[in-house]
């Protein structure tokens, strides 16, 4: 059996915060991988109110006593919105900067040959910031384009997602709950998540992120999410 090993790290979502089942959105994807025939070992890295600039200080540290030369490992990076997010008056991480820790992960993984996929931030219960949470990951898919890596943007189909917003407003304005953690993993599923995984890793390493297997059924999206 391929040894298939995932690292995910990020913020709160990534951790599951706010799931009564604990599963989150990693959790399904993992589940949904196993499904398809693509097991795989899951280490969730993910620390609840971490920036862009924390998780860029201590992951490669945490990955390298996982990884082994023979598995098959690939790193899944999503932070951003505790970025954005306005404290003693200013924001806690400029959005040059966010930007910056995210190029430094993926130069990084380039060089143990890990293949990354990044997720975009997600939305929250407050307009203004969620304007800024759309900029920045719209300059983190630029950042991923230009170093030919994947980008999955979720934070526009989430905003449009009712059961997302409704559930982040009932609990504490940044996570949702068990459903809106299904859509959130429902989206990155449709958007190609288990093509990316099945492609072998030596044919995704420095290929241009539009050429890579992940293209996704938009008319899946759509269902998934209304």
């Amino acid at each position: 059996m391929n040894d298939r090993r995932l690292l995910f790290f990020g913020d709160s979502l990534i951790v599951g915060v706010g799931d009564p089942t604990g599963r989150g959105w990693v959790g399904r994807v993992v589940a949904a991988s196993f499904e398809n025939g693509l097991p795989l070992t899951g280490y969730n890295l993910g620390v609840r109110r971490e920036t862009s600039e924390q998780v860029a200080g201590r992951w490669h540290d945490e990955a390298l006593p996982r990884l082994l030369p023979e598995a098959d490992a690939r790193i899944v990076v999503s932070f951003g919105a505790n970025d954005t997010t306005i404290e003693h008056g200013r924001l806690r991480v400029a959005p040059e900067r966010s930007c910056a820790a995210l190029a430094g992960i993926l130069d990084g993984a380039a060089a143990l040959a890990l293949v990354p996929l990044v997720i975009g931030p997600a939305p929250v219960d407050d307009p203004q910031q969620n304007e800024r949470i759309q900029a920045l990951s719209a300059s983190f898919s630029d950042v991923c384009s230009n170093a030919g890596v994947r980008f999955i943007g979720v934070v526009d189909q989430l905003l449009a997602a009712p059961i997302w917003m409704t559930q982040v407003m009932a609990g504490d304005g940044a996570h949702p709950a068990a459903k809106g953690y299904e859509a959130l993993a429902d989206l990155i599923l449709a958007a190609g998540w288990t093509d990316w995984l099945r492609a072998e890793r030596s044919k995704l390493l420095g290929v241009p992120a539009r050429d890579q297997p992940l293209i996704g059924d938009p008319e899946a999206l759509a269902q998934r999410l209304n």
